[in-house]
């Protein structure tokens, strides 16, 4: 804390910034009102104030040029609007807490020293030239999160300024009101970062600028690498940094980033409701937001069923005893693989020479283009030419050839009786095509005299023979041609490319494999890993590990439709994705950097990929060059007793720093039966409730078990809420879910359903387990009625506590764990 004659200055001038945030706040109200009703008004007038003349090419012109200038005037009005509220937004959001940090620095070569208060947006005087308040993203506040007291720099677009840090100081203000006050040499005291981390988790991530550690803030501030790698451990902030990042960007670049450039993949829905609001606390607009899963169902479009991830993570978890188990298996790893990349490559360049599978355009159960006959097409072009283009040129032809039986169907039997049954509505717009060729302009009266020519289909222009001739032949070519429409837009999709058959292709024999892909060795089990495959794609299915190949199959035989407005994408849980889906984020991003970040620690799905260190396959994503690691090694989301039991059950877990805030041990929870386990879940619930945690899990390995848990304690009086990977939101309470759909998410306090040897046992499971353990801020308790995971077995004892059957806390421990 400072002394007294500090902390009375500090008020007066809380006070002071206080008053002028209101008084600016006072100013911008009746604007953003004003500017409001004038929009609303110019928009309701729009054409009003424009005459719509085309009589001649000049009044076309005319009109054209008043359009644009109105367009031009309301674009305008709106845009002042936006920044009028945005502005007004900001001023509100400082008037609850101005800001969290000051450094007080004197620039070389400068005989003063400047005051720099930092807030979560700036605030500068009337005159528009003294700033009471820095936001947190300009250059001169990375000092703040970067260097203590003594010899400091920043970097501008103008070049470097150094000088001297003389005072580092922080504050909590809650509404209008100073708290504390901090005097500190390192970036966040530790008495700041013990109350912001003591508090319960919430519904929603929020903004962590007044706490950020000065390894995030490298994460935040990176502005040169192609790719940034994070390796960060459970609960050390990477996600917060990524978000915070984001917000730095549209800064640092708001004249030519806006928020739909940049794309961020999260784990699942929930976790995308989850971190919503920390952009707009800082003032900015959300990032487009998607899981990996949503973007691939986008891509193949509705004629394909795909499995999900957790379906997937399902089936790897709980499908064990099964028959074709460790072909799946290798399936997967192998589907993941940079070699399978490298196969599906040269097996395009096999497809330039042979093997491309086409589907027939039917029309009304005859067969208008064979498939052989657009194979003759497509190898009759010069082999030279790309693949992709071949089939660019094959679907012009194809549209082309269409156009010509179009014509010839006119000749058609069934045309004579679709004409018999037409509508009036089919004649009136015939009508109005006619009289438009006639040179007829006054519209209002041709319709009135078509209205009542159409009382009687049969009834034509009376003695115009040419016309009433002309009238059938346009009828007969609109009929015909809507009828071939839905044929021309299937061969703008593609469609005549029998993508199934392509990729299905693949799986047959071990030597046809090797020879379409250019001599690719396969994996074990590849007869079975083929017959599960074609199996699946027979159904019109495709397995998760599948999709990414086969979308990257499609897009070198029908091109790449690359998104080149994406400037910047972050992917979370990075380790979750395997080097091929790697691959294709590159491809569809080409203009973009990447932001990965994840804990290899957590890697519990199949094609998992190393993050860190010379191993990790992303190096070669964009060269070493081009890429930045940066790994976060200490843990904030715990309390320390919780980390150092967490770390315990990886290899190499040492590694990982608790942050010192202290709080009970994990608690290991042993019953004499499953339905006395049950029981004194739902007891501690309610204990747990009254302590006042409100937010609570209880965390199983799968879905099954967690809808078997949920319905188990409901039973036993327990008011709990079941989440799956369709729920939306995530809200207060307590909530049963799988492990799988805990990760990159925050509870006060977890209970892990079933911690018994019978559940956890494979090392392939170890990573799950941990992960479920670290969603655990302040409480972390355990349960089983049978023999404990081997997982804990292995845990030196003095790392938790145990509650023996029918006692009450006690620190006696398992005999396995002696």
């Amino acid at each position: 804390m400072v002394n007294e004659q500090d902390w009375i200055q500090e008020q007066e001038r809380l006070h002071v910034v206080t008053q002028k945030l209101q008084a600016r706040i006072a100013e911008l109200e009746p604007e953003v009102a004003g500017l409001q009703s004038h929009t609303a008004e110019i928009r309701r007038r729009f054409w009003e104030e424009v005459t719509v003349n085309t009589s001649t090419d000049e009044d076309l012109e005319e009109t054209f040029y008043s359009i644009k200038q109105q367009e031009a005037l309301l674009s305008e009005r709106e845009r002042s609007y936006r920044l009028r509220v945005q502005q007004w937004h900001n001023l509100n959001r400082l008037l609850k807490s101005p800001y969290f940090g000051r450094i007080d620095f004197q620039e070389d070569g400068l005989g003063y020293r400047e005051q720099i208060y930092i807030g979560v947006s700036s605030f500068v005087e009337s005159d528009g030239l003294n700033f009471l308040i820095y936001d947190w993203r300009t250059p001169i506040a990375s000092m703040y999160y970067d260097a203590s007291p003594g010899p400091a720099a920043y970097d501008t677009p103008g070049g470097r300024i150094t000088g001297t840090m003389e005072l580092k100081r922080q504050y909590q203000i809650k509404d209008g009101q100073l708290l504390n006050v901090f005097d500190t040499s390192l970036t966040i005291g530790d008495q700041l970062l013990q109350q912001v981390l003591g508090k319960g988790a919430d519904t929603q991530m929020k903004s962590i600028v007044a706490t950020i550690q000065k390894e995030q803030n490298a994460i935040i501030r990176d502005d040169t690498s192609r790719m940034l790698i994070v390796q960060g451990a459970a609960g050390s902030g990477k996600t917060s940094a990524a978000l915070q990042r984001v917000a730095y960007l549209l800064y640092k670049h708001r004249e030519r980033l806006k928020a739909d450039q940049i794309v961020l993949f999260s784990p699942n829905p929930m976790f995308n409701s989850y971190v919503s609001t920390v952009l707009p606390e800082l003032g900015e607009e959300n990032m487009q937001q998607a899981t990996f899963q949503e973007y691939l169902e986008y891509g193949l479009g509705t004629g394909l069923k795909l499995e999900d991830p957790f379906d997937q993570i399902e089936y790897v978890l709980t499908e064990q005893h099964t028959r074709q188990y460790e072909a799946r298996l290798k399936g997967i790893a192998y589907k993941a693989s940079a070699e399978f990349l490298q196969a599906l490559k040269n097996y395009s360049v096999w497809l330039g020479r042979e093997g491309m599978c086409f589907n027939s355009i039917r029309f009304r159960d005859r067969e208008l283009i064979a498939a052989k006959r657009m194979e003759e097409q497509f190898y009759s072009y010069d082999p030279s030419i790309r693949l992709a283009n071949r089939v660019a040129m094959l679907q012009e032809w194809l549209l082309k050839e269409l156009t010509l039986l179009e014509r010839k169907e006119r000749e058609e039997d069934w045309v004579q009786e679709e004409l018999n049954y037409l509508d009036n509505e089919q004649y009136d717009a015939v009508h109005k095509e006619l009289h438009q060729e006639r040179g007829v302009f006054d519209f209002a009266e041709q319709y009135e005299q078509i209205q009542e020519k159409l009382q009687n289909k049969r009834r034509r222009d009376e003695g115009d023979f040419d016309y009433a001739e002309r009238e059938e032949e346009l009828l007969v070519r609109e009929i015909v041609k809507a009828q071939f429409l839905p044929l021309r837009r299937s061969v703008k999709r593609m469609a005549f490319i029998d993508m199934l058959g392509l990729y299905a292709q693949l799986f047959g024999s071990q030597d046809a494999y090797t020879r379409m892909t250019g001599g690719a060795e396969v994996p074990e089990l590849w007869a079975d890993i083929g017959e599960q495959t074609r199996e699946k794609l027979g159904r019109y299915e495709l397995f998760y590990e599948d999709a990414t190949p086969f979308l990257y199959l499609k897009e070198l035989v029908e091109g790449m439709r690359m998104n080149t407005e994406v400037r910047h994408v972050f992917v979370d849980e990075g380790q979750d994705y395997s080097m091929f889906q790697y691959e294709f984020l590159k491809k569809l991003f080409p203009h973009a950097r990447m932001t990965v970040l994840g804990d290899f620690g957590q890697a519990i799905f199949t094609q998992a990929t190393e993050l860190y260190g010379t191993n990790s396959p992303l190096l070669r994503l964009y060269g070493e060059s081009d890429t930045r690691l940066i790994r976060l090694v200490r843990s904030y989301r715990s309390t320390r007793e919780i980390v150092e039991f967490t770390q315990a059950l990886l290899p190499g877990g040492r590694d990982i720093v608790p942050f010192d805030r202290r709080g009970a041990k994990p608690l290991l929870i042993k019953a004499s039966s499953s339905g006395d386990l049950v029981m004194r879940m739902a007891e501690d619930l309610a204990a747990l409730e009254a302590e006042g945690y409100q937010s609570i899990a209880v965390i199983t390995k799968t879905a099954a078990e967690s809808s078997e848990a949920w319905h188990r304690l409901e039973e036993s009086g327990a008011s709990v809420r079941l989440v799956t990977k369709q729920t939306p939101t995530f809200e207060h309470g307590a909530v049963v879910l799988p492990a799988y759909l805990a990760k990159g998410v925050e509870f006060d306090a977890v209970l892990i359903y079933d911690a018994s040897a019978r559940v956890y046992h494979r090392e392939r499971e170890r990573k799950l387990f941990y992960t479920a353990c670290t969603r655990a801020m302040h409480r972390l308790q355990l349960y089983t009625s049978g023999e404990w995971s081997p997982f804990i077995q292995a845990l030196d004892a003095s790392l938790y506590e145990v509650r023996a059957e029918g006692e009450g806390d006690s620190s006696e421990v398992p005999a396995e764990g002696r």
